[in-house]
């Protein structure tokens, strides 16, 4: 039999929520998974590298293999006769969508492996059974930002007059246990400002508008989780108190700040107000979602 012809992909990190856009709003960042398939290997499925390579499973249970079979599944297609590697640079448990990434790598090399077919949005569906967030899992595969309705992702394209700005802590934050923190019932008049500001959030991330720091200020899903995590919160403060837009990337303990592109002194203030014990890294958006790629010969 001959081989499997190679086939690779690239996803990018993500932010979910963005402030008050809580399991709706989501933007694709270009910090990158890769994974692509090579000749399989005697005692490991997966090839790791990157965030996360001495820790995560390299079998079966490997959550970019799992998410290829699922693909196969649903296709009805033989799962492929192939290995697979992954180069990932996503920090885990860190709010920034590692492991949507790692699901919408799996059902994408699903399908260019095997031409099984699907459109975006069974890719979508089978990738969120694995990730459990839809918004996560829609600005990995479509880029840019994405509202998710009903289930359904509406990608929008960014503008390039705004920048993500990352500050990462060392300390992790599983995002189930952050969503057990929440409660279940919301007050009216919270739910109106909600709605009001996610409105607003999106508008300034699509150029049309300013995006103010009180726009990305919550008050549904932060407040309790800012109590589990103080360091988080206090710099999100101080962040808002020096003018700049910032929130939860997700479910945390990751703080996102929204600068100007070109503002080299906004990114300095950042990284000032972060201090020791953050990694702060100023990134674009990613407009392309999921996409193929394969690594130097």
């Amino acid at each position: 039999m001959s081989p499997e012809p190679p086939a690779g992909v690239e996803v990018p990190a993500s932010c979910a929520n963005l402030g008050p856009g809580f399991d709706a709003l989501a933007v694709a960042v270009d910090l990158p998974l890769r994974a692509w398939t090579e000749q399989p290997r005697d005692g490991a499925r997966v090839r790791l590298r990157g965030e996360g390579a001495s820790e995560l499973p390299t079998g079966d249970d490997n959550l970019v293999w799992q998410a290829l079979t699922a693909y196969c599944e649903w296709a009805g297609v033989a799962v492929p006769a192939v290995g697979l590697a992954v180069d990932n640079a996503i920090p885990l448990e860190r709010g920034l969508g590692s492991s949507a990434a790692a699901a919408v790598a799996g059902v994408a090399l699903g399908r260019a492996v095997t031409a099984g077919g699907g459109a975006d949005a069974d890719l979508l569906a089978i990738a969120a059974t694995f990730d459990g967030h839809a918004d996560n899992v829609a600005a990995a595969l479509h880029g840019g930002v994405v509202v998710v309705a009903d289930g359904v992702a509406h990608p929008l394209p960014p503008t390039e007059a705004l920048r993500p700005v990352l500050c990462v802590p060392a300390q992790r934050q599983a995002t189930h246990a952050a969503r057990g923190l929440l409660s279940q019932h919301v007050a009216l008049a919270d739910a109106a400002t909600t709605g009001a500001r996610a409105a607003l959030v999106l508008a300034a991330l699509c150029g049309c508008g300013a995006l103010e720091a009180e726009t990305m200020r919550d008050v549904l899903h932060e407040p309790a989780r800012f109590e589990a995590m103080p360091h988080t919160a206090a710099l999100v403060g101080a962040l808002r108190e020096a003018g700049l837009a910032a929130c939860l990337s997700g479910a945390g303990p990751t703080a996102l700040a929204v600068a100007h592109a070109g503002d080299r002194a906004a990114v300095d203030r950042v990284t000032r107000l972060a201090g020791d014990g953050w990694q702060v890294h100023a990134r674009r958006w990613h407009r392309a979602g999921a996409q193929s790629w394969l690594p130097a010969p």
